[in-house]
This record gives C-alpha cells, sequence and structure tokens, in this order.
C-alpha cells in the first residue's frame, strides 16, 4: 500500500467518523433533516422483528419521536474502506426519554455499510441495528 493510499485511506476513515459524530449530534439535536442527508436514498435498515424499512419510514418514525429526548455515544470498533464502499462496526450506547416518562437505555453493536457519493461524501446506505434494551444484555 503506497503512502498517498494510506493517506486517503486516513482521510477516508476520519469522514466517516465524522458521519457517525454529526448522525448522533443531529439526532440529539432532533435535526431531522440533518440526519436524513446522511443516508442513501435507497438506505436500507435492519433491526429486530421487523422487516427492513428505507428513508420515508425511518423519517416517519424518526418525526414520531419528536417529544422523546435522545442522548447517546457512538464508538466505531472497525472501519474498513474498500475504494467507493466502506463497512462500519459501531459501538452505540443510547437512551431515550419520552416526555414525562422513563428512560430506556440501549447498547450493542451495529453494522453498517457506506458508500462514497459522486461529490466524495460518505453516506449510510444499510445499517443492521440490533441493539437490544440494556436489561436484556452484558455489554
Amino acid at each position: 500500500m503506497s503512502a498517498e493510499t494510506r493517506g486517503d485511506a486516513r482521510a477516508d476513515e476520519a469522514a466517516i467518523r465524522k458521519l457517525i459524530d454529526d448522525w448522533m449530534q443531529a439526532t440529539a439535536q432532533g435535526d431531522l433533516a440533518r440526519v436524513l442527508s446522511l443516508m442513501s436514498d435507497d438506505v436500507a435498515f435492519m433491526t429486530a422483528g421487523r422487516e427492513p424499512f428505507g428513508k420515508k419510514e425511518f423519517a416517519a418514525a424518526s418525526a414520531g419521536m419528536k417529544d422523546v429526548k435522545l442522548e447517546g455515544v457512538a464508538q466505531p470498533v472497525e472501519i474498513q474502506v474498500l475504494g467507493d464502499w466502506a463497512y462500519l462496526r459501531n459501538r452505540i450506547d443510547l437512551t431515550m426519554t419520552p416526555k414525562g416518562g422513563q428512560p430506556l437505555k440501549r447498547a450493542g453493536y451495529t453494522l453498517t455499510i457506506l458508500e462514497r457519493q459522486s461529490d466524495g461524501r460518505w453516506v449510510i446506505t444499510r445499517d443492521a441495528n440490533l441493539m437490544p434494551p440494556l436489561a436484556d444484555v452484558d455489554c
């Protein structure tokens, strides 16, 4: 691997880490438009107990959670860049608190596939998020 290729890989990894930070910050701020801009139009999300869903369903579900406070930390564990594609293994700790309700904590790992767009931006194109409630796991 040449120094130029290693430098590009470091830049790609930094851009992917920034995307994850931006996602978490926009989520905490309730900035749905920003979150949606970080995913491809054909994104597919896979979560436990339901069929995969796309951007439209994600937006509708997120809009329905406008009174829920979301706080979380994402820690990338592994990032591999393969040309215009990358995958990310991520550890997420998330607390969701409905207005006037009790917090629900979730923690665990996600596996995400990202794609570099023609303008050089990375976006999430596939995401498998199987985080159970924290009481159900030993993390």
